[in-house]
């Protein structure tokens, strides 16, 4: 048996552990929960770690997905005339300073 210099130390970790985690029960078809099953097996977790990778990587994919609805919201709106006619302007004084021209 290894030798623990302080009991009280590792108790303390492992209840900080198991208060960051939650407990949670979820229903499941039945095939889905034997191929959850197998899964978790050939990739040697746990159920619970299983349940957790397949979330946290959903959480990211959906935020993911709301960032770029929300970057495609932010470019979406075309240049009003202003725009164009400034875009316009900048093209042709682009032109000119690289022939040489001003």
């Amino acid at each position: 048996m290894p030798f623990i210099e302080d009991p009280g130390a590792v108790n303390a970790r492992h209840n900080q552990c198991v208060a960051l985690t939650v407990r949670t029960a979820v229903s499941l078809r039945r095939t889905l929960f034997q191929e959850t099953e197998a899964l978790a097996n050939r990739l040697r977790l746990t159920r619970s770690g299983l349940f957790s990778r397949a979330l946290e990587e959903f959480v990211r994919r959906q935020q993911g997905q709301e960032l770029l609805r929300q970057l495609n919201v932010a470019y979406d709106d075309a240049p009003d005339a202003s725009e164009r006619s400034l875009h316009d302007e900048m093209v042709t004084l682009q032109r000119r300073m690289v022939k040489g021209k001003r």
